[in-house]
């Protein structure tokens, strides 16, 4: 039986591709979660104003949380399969391509981050997941809160949902820096 050599670089290359398709993945996937929870808004609100149940509004603050968290952790997931490309393995492969420098494996991943437009998109990227996860789950509560009944655990099951609306907001907004 022959054995067949593998190569580091080989192996760096068969990684690359491995976490590539894991990023194509998750990217796909934290896509989706923005119009399922604009297909989720929707209907709530389209069902709570026949209704006309103000309450109904309440299902909103915890399927925008676990949604929006979703969103982010894939988010976080694949910013750091693009940073390990960037710092670990293109690093490593380049240097095995070519010892001694002069050679960037995987220029692209550095490439599209000095976009002069980049810092505006991710301002208006952060807008819009703040808009989608915590603003319009907030509004459901305001709307809540206005024409509440005034049954007590309805109101404090709302305080609770708006301290984990907020709180999901405070994570976008660290995981955006």
């Amino acid at each position: 039986m022959a054995e067949q050599e593998v190569g580091v670089g080989q192996l760096l290359l068969a990684e690359y591709e491995n976490i590539k398709d894991e990023q194509k993945a998750r990217i796909g996937f934290r896509d989706n979660l923005l119009y399922v929870t604009l297909t989720v808004v929707a209907a709530v609100i389209a069902a709570a104003a026949q209704a006309k149940r103000a309450e109904m509004l309440l299902a909103l603050p915890p399927v925008c949380v676990v949604l929006g968290w979703t969103y982010l952790v894939n988010d976080e997931k694949i910013s750091a399969i693009g940073r390990y490309v960037r710092e670990e393995l293109g690093p490593r492969l380049s240097e095995i391509a070519l010892p001694g420098g002069g050679f960037t494996a995987f220029g692209w991943e550095v490439a599209h981050r000095g976009d002069a437009r980049r810092a505006s998109r991710k301002r208006l990227q952060l807008a819009v997941d703040l808009l989608a996860f915590c603003l319009v789950p907030f509004a459901a509560l305001v709307v809540f809160w206005v024409a509440a009944s005034g049954e007590p655990l309805l109101v404090v099951l709302s305080g609770v949902e708006a301290l984990t609306v907020v709180g999901l907001g405070a994570q976008i907004v660290a995981y955006a820096r």
